[in-house]
């Protein structure tokens, strides 16, 4: 099994931009990821492409990836079409990364691109919809603020979670993306704004939900041997780990096992565990989702991460930095983009080339996404590690 590099990164500014299509959005991404690569389009030999909602918010129902990757001179090769919720991109970059590392291609992009804003909240909002049981959940009115505020609420009467820890994700999020030249939302919130904020689905107000946008980023991922063609300063991908949901009624909802058992298969993939990592990008569609991501890779103890917050232990400088980008939160969370995105902001974190939300000395990153829920619980959990090697 080979080793495998990601040799180049590109991202869009995140947020509405009604003037860019699909394909503009794309094109952007991938040609930042392809110059920073030092490579052609044409060195690329299978393309994976991800987005969600674009059927539903633009009409393009199929073959998003032939025609966006065309618009780069990337034609004639495998390209795959990938639709996994939130988890999107991720999915897409693990696939890139099997096929170097199973030896069917040296080179490979992988891009998540997403389309969000309408101009119609209701269309879009019914297209995200669509990452649940729709027959199911949907025609009850379990939408996803729904979901998580229910969530949120048996937190705060089982472990005694307050508003104000999930308004602190909120502000610590902006408070990082406020640095960010992509984010959405760059201008820094006080934990009064954030509690303020108009009501979403109690206790989240709208500052503790990921808003609608739209963007794309972009990877180049080689073969290591190859890759030393291009660079001495390699970025190693080293493995992933992915769990889908059980969906089991009785589970805890104050606490996600997806997450445990997609971590527990990163960290055997991989051999780096939670205390090995210096920073870690995850999927914080809303304020408790960051609560439940974390300790359920393990990275904080459950029921500590509200303690980790007031301490600043998960700032930037703090003993594990989470979303140190600003988060989905702040960021920006495109569907299809975001865990290719977060792998860019990995990619920049261990080159040191943050500025002001710089991870001092960082060598080693996760990078996690979860996509769509089902009966309560996650339907998709990807994650991934990304390591620096000079």
């Amino acid at each position: 099994m080979r080793d495998v590099v990601i040799l180049g990164v590109g991202m869009t500014h995140f947020g509405k931009h009604p003037e860019l299509s699909l394909k503009d959005l794309a094109r952007a991404a991938a040609w930042d990821a392809i110059k920073d690569a030092g490579i052609s389009p044409k060195d690329i030999e299978y393309g994976f492409a991800a987005n969600a909602i674009g059927g539903v918010v633009t009409g393009q129902t199929m073959v998003v990836g032939e025609v966006v990757l065309r618009e780069v001179g990337i034609t004639g090769i495998p390209i795959i079409n990938v639709e996994n919720a939130c988890a999107s991109g991720s999915v897409a970059a693990m696939e890139a990364y099997y096929a170097i590392k199973d030896g069917r291609c040296d080179m490979a992009i992988a891009l998540g691109v997403e389309k969000m804003y309408a101009g119609d909240t209701l269309l879009t909002t019914t297209a995200v919809a669509g990452a649940g049981d729709v027959e199911l959940e949907l025609a009850n009115g379990i939408n996803f603020p729904t979901h998580w505020a229910l969530r949120a609420q048996k937190r705060m009467e089982l472990i005694g979670t307050t508003a104000e820890e999930y308004a602190m994700v909120s502000v610590k999020s902006h408070k990082n993306a406020q640095y960010n030249p992509r984010a959405q939302y760059q201008k820094p919130l006080t934990l009064e704004q954030v509690l303020n904020g108009r009501m979403i689905a109690d206790p989240m107000t709208q500052f503790m939900c990921s808003g609608i946008g739209d963007g794309s980023a972009a990877i180049i991922l080689c073969e290591k041997e190859k890759a030393k063609k291009y660079t001495s300063k390699m970025i190693t991908l080293k493995g992933f780990g992915i769990a889908t949901g059980e969906y089991d009624e009785r589970r805890d909802i104050t606490f996600n096992d997806i997450e445990k058992r997609c971590g527990e298969m990163l960290y055997e993939n991989t051999g780096i565990g939670p205390k090995d990592i210096d920073f870690a990008e995850v999927h914080d569609c809303f304020s408790i989702a960051e609560f439940m991501r974390v300790e359920g890779l393990g990275l904080f103890e459950y029921g500590e991460y509200g303690h980790a917050l007031r301490t600043g232990e998960c700032e930037i400088g703090g003993r594990l930095p989470i979303n140190p980008s600003g988060g989905l939160l702040s960021k920006g969370h495109p569907i299809a983009a975001t865990g290719v995105a977060q792998m860019c902001e990995a990619v920049w974190q261990l080159r040191g080339e943050c500025g002001q939300r710089q991870v001092e000395g960082a060598r080693t990153a996760l990078t996690h996404c979860s996509g769509g829920g089902i009966a309560g619980d996650g339907a998709v959990s990807v994650a991934s590690m990304v390591q620096k090697d000079y």
